[in-house]
This record gives structure tokens, C-alpha cells and sequence, in this order.
């Protein structure tokens, strides 16, 4: 499986959760979507290219559990939080509530909104004893919507989101989640899970090229909902998809070669294999750095685990890399060690081996 990802074969590679990896036959889809558009672009362009969505959006929307008139494609998930925030119409004194594990980028996204609205974008601690009791202890009478995570980025936890959902919408509040790093890695169904607004990857875990994700919203907020940009989708009222996808001249590349990916993913994934090596590196690293998981239990593991590094993580990190060619991250002290479809126990045994030198443990 390996060889059919253009991977560098000489780097152990357990960072799938940060970029994705993409196989060479979806990469190869994406080119030749890309030389049809240069062969005619106006063709392509002009007559073509709305059928061609339509067909892409229909496949990803089955296999996400959606309607295909539910979902847009977007430049990534971070794109799609972003859309949700700026187009939320947001007062002086509202408050968006979250936890305190969600990713950088889309904190600073609500901080900013919130700020020029004059709102409060409110960063509640989540205790995993009590995940959607401690969040939700954080809903005041100002509090306009909830925004939570799927799969947390740097801690690697699979949240009980449909819970999170269901508590939030019986508020009156509404249920915006950041799925990038739930698509393929974990069972998703938009249909069923409860969130008004679902953002999402399909460049990570459902291995499509770079620039592929999608924006998924239950029909009554599509009129509502802007898009990065004011284009040609706004004319004649072009609807949710048309204002959020048409952005100007760009390649549609990677969202034609979505299809690709989840056949390649549906044929050859083995989720539960993966799983069962993220669980294994969950006790196995532990003991090894003589530290508690981050994940209490197996309900919040996924195909990544979480585990505090002592010491300088950062060195840490440096030395696994250059010493070792194992590229893993380490955020804020917290290793987190992805499993995708290629890799095995070999990986994990390397990373084990190349901590045990650097801590000389």
C-alpha cells in the first residue's frame, strides 16, 4: 500500500492527520481533469465544469450521508468555518461558545468576527469526564451558537458530537462543527449527526488531492451563509452553492478527483486495523514516556493518539526528524502520531525506537 502513495520511502511517515497523503492513480485523475481543462478551456469552463460538480458533489454528498443540494465544495474545512463565521450575523454582546481544544487557525477566524461585531468568542475548558455537561455549562443567555470540533487537531479526540449536537439545537442555539479531521477516519452522516453547519477535509483522512473539502448545511441556513468572496455565483441569486463555489477562474482539479479518492479509500481502507494500531501506540507510547494518554479511553481514539513528550517537544520533534527521518508533530509538548492505510507496526516501532534513544529510555 505504500507504494502506491508517492511518499519519500526513506521517511516514516505518521503525520497523515496534519495534510492527508494523496495515491498516485487520484493524483493522476487530478491531472487529467487538468489537461482537459487546458486542452479547451472555454469548453470546459463555460459548458462543462457545472455537470461536472453536480456529478462530484452527488458522489461526496452519498458518501457522507447528505443530500447533494446540502454541501459545496470549498478550498478546505478551515475556508468553510470561516464562511459560517463571517456570514453569522453576530451583535455587540453575543457570545459564540467552543472549547479550548479547537484548531488555531479557526479560533483566530471567530476572535476576529466576534471582534468586529463587538461579540465574545468564549474558549470553555473541556473536561473529558464530562465532554458536553462542561461544555454546554458555558451557554448564557448571550450565547448564539456552539462550535465545536469532530476530532480535535493537536489532542487528537473524537468528541461526542451528536450529543454536543442534539443538546445544542434543543437550546435553540445553533450546532456548527469542524469536521476536518473526521472524513474517512471516523463513521460520518451528516444526515443523522445533528449539526446545523458541518465543515470538512476531503485532503486528509479520504486521501483527495490538496484544496478539496466541502461546507455541508441543513437547507434552511443556505440563504444566509456568504462565501469568501462576492463573484459571479452572487448574480440572479445563484443560490448556496453557486455564491460559495464560484470563486473566479481557478483549477477544479481537486474537486473532480474527490470521486476518485473515496473509490481508492472505500476499496483498500481498513479503518479498524488502523484503529487498533492508534491504540496500541496509546499504551505502548505511554509507557514509554511515562505519562498519561491524552485520550482517558478508547471512545475518543480514533486513527490518532495523543500523548505529552517531556522535555522540549520541539527538540523532540527536530531530533525525531533529522536523526531518525520520522516525521511526527509535537504541539505544545503533545505528540500526535497518525495511522493511515500505510502504515503498520513497522512505524510504530521505528517512533518507539527513535523516542527511546533521544529520551535514552
Amino acid at each position: 500500500m505504500r507504494e502506491r502513495f508517492p511518499l519519500d520511502p526513506g521517511v516514516c511517515f505518521l503525520n497523515h492527520g496534519s495534510f492527508g497523503a494523496c495515491p498516485h492513480e487520484v493524483l493522476e485523475e487530478r491531472f487529467r481533469w487538468e489537461r482537459e481543462l487546458e486542452r479547451q478551456p472555454v469548453e470546459f469552463l463555460q459548458r462543462r465544469l457545472e455537470g461536472l460538480l453536480d456529478e462530484a458533489r452527488a458522489v461526496l454528498a452519498s458518501y457522507l450521508g447528505a443530500g447533494p443540494g446540502e454541501l459545496a465544495f470549498v478550498a478546505n474545512a478551515t475556508t468553510g468555518v470561516d464562511v459560517v463565521a463571517r456570514s453569522l450575523r453576530l451583535q455587540a454582546g453575543d457570545e459564540v461558545l467552543a472549547s479550548d481544544l479547537e484548531y488555531g487557525a479557526c479560533d483566530l477566524a471567530w476572535q476576529h468576527r466576534c471582534g468586529r461585531a463587538g461579540a465574545r468568542y468564549v474558549r470553555r475548558p473541556l473536561d473529558l469526564a464530562d465532554p458536553v455537561g462542561s461544555l454546554l455549562a458555558g451557554v448564557t443567555e448571550r450565547t448564539r451558537a456552539v462550535y465545536v470540533s469532530h476530532v480535535t487537531s493537536t489532542t487528537a479526540l473524537v468528541l461526542p458530537v451528536a450529543e454536543i449536537c442534539a443538546r445544542t439545537r434543543e437550546l435553540g442555539l445553533l450546532a456548527i462543527v469542524d469536521g476536518a479531521h473526521a472524513p474517512a477516519q471516523v463513521p460520518l452522516d451528516l444526515g443523522a449527526l445533528g449539526a446545523d453547519l458541518y465543515a470538512g477535509n476531503c485532503h486528509k483522512w479520504l486521501c483527495a488531492p490538496k484544496g478539496s473539502g466541502f461546507l455541508w448545511a441543513r437547507p434552511e441556513h443556505h440563504d444566509w451563509l456568504e462565501s469568501p468572496i462576492v463573484s459571479w455565483g452572487w448574480r440572479d441569486g445563484g443560490g448556496f452553492r453557486s455564491r460559495i463555489e464560484r470563486q473566479g477562474t481557478q483549477s477544479p482539479g481537486a474537486y473532480l478527483a474527490t470521486p476518485a479518492a473515496i473509490r481508492f479509500v472505500t476499496e483498500h481502507d481498513d479503518r479498524e486495523r488502523s484503529r487498533a494500531l492508534a491504540l496500541a501506540a496509546r499504551e505502548e507510547l505511554a509507557a514509554l514516556l511515562e505519562t498519561d494518554p491524552v485520550a482517558p479511553d478508547e471512545r475518543y481514539v480514533g486513527r490518532m493518539v495523543a500523548v505529552p513528550v517531556p522535555g522540549n517537544g520541539e527538540e523532540v520533534k527536530r531530533r525525531l526528524h533529522d536523526e531518525h527521518r520520522i516525521e511526527v508533530p509535537v504541539t505544545d509538548g503533545i505528540l500526535r502520531a497518525s495511522f493511515a492505510l500505510y502504515n503498520d507496526r513497522t512505524d510504530l516501532d521505528r517512533l518507539l525506537a527513535g523516542l527511546s534513544s533521544i529520551l535514552g529510555r
